[in-house]
């Protein structure tokens, strides 16, 4: 599944749309401690955090994910959504608790 089709599934508010839209998506990670994220976050994957400050931009750059989904009803500060506009990383946002919005991306991964 792309960055763009989960996305359309409209489970997750956009925040801030990536550049790499059809960037695959291929797991999911969960973890709001950013320096375990920074060395375990898979490539690739759709890291679910409440972080939303600009160090989890610099990490989710750094691992390579394919996009960060802020559960919780966290809210990015505005630096963060400037570096994530300036970074290209895709910002999702829910009102679910971490866990049921990682279920609901395992679920369109492995559907």
């Amino acid at each position: 599944m792309t960055v763009e089709e989960l996305i359309k599934k409209e489970l997750f508010k956009v925040v801030v749309e990536g550049d790499d839209l059809s960037r695959e998506v291929t797991g999911i990670f969960c973890c709001d401690l950013l320096s375990i994220a920074m060395g375990r976050a898979p490539s690739d994957s759709a890291w679910v955090t409440v972080m939303g400050n600009v160090n989890t931009i610099a990490v989710a750059t750094l691992a390579d994910v394919a996009c960060v989904v802020l559960a919780e009803g966290a809210q990015p500060d505005d630096m963060c959504r400037a570096r994530a506009e300036q970074q290209g990383v895709t910002v999702l946002a829910t009102e679910e608790p971490i866990f049921q919005a990682a279920l609901k991306v395992h679920g369109l991964l492995h559907g």
